[in-house]
């Protein structure tokens, strides 16, 4: 009788963590709305497009998660305003990679949200090592498991 296939696991992995967290359209989306300083729902969903309830439900799970807070900002009606936390805050180089993915492998023409950087020079995100400072390059990087 031949043996039975052996059990597979998935790779124990952050980005799958992070993924379980800020992994849909959506959440990412309202991540770079707060990003781009819209804090209210209104202006989130219509600047995502997202429909009213998931976007209700996404902004509850990032909450919960502590990659944005929500502050109330009028009683009557209640309605509140959201912020990055200082966890949503650190989204930022990951939302400028996308960004920059999509503007280079994605869309064709100008791109249509651009940035200046305080030395006065259009910001373009880039990867680079913390320790010596040389940017990524595809074969640059070794995997080491733990």
């Amino acid at each position: 009788m031949p043996a039975a296939p052996a059990e597979k696991t998935p790779r124990d992995c952050t980005i799958a963590d992070a993924l379980e967290v800020v992994g849909d359209r959506w959440s990412l989306l309202i991540v770079r709305e707060l990003f781009y300083a819209q804090q209210r729902f209104t202006e989130v969903v219509r600047n995502t497009g997202a429909p009213r309830d998931i976007a209700t439900t996404r902004l509850r799970k990032l909450v919960e998660h502590g990659v944005i807070a929500r502050e109330q900002y009028s009683s009557r009606p209640a309605r509140y305003a959201y912020r990055l936390t200082e966890s949503g805050r650190a989204l930022a180089p990951v939302l400028l990679a996308l960004k920059r993915w999509g503007h280079e492998h994605v869309r064709e023409g100008a791109d249509p949200v651009r940035f200046d950087h305080t030395c006065g020079h259009e910001f373009v995100g880039e990867l680079h090592c913390s320790a010596c400072g040389e940017s990524f390059e595809s074969g640059s990087l070794t995997l080491r498991p733990s």
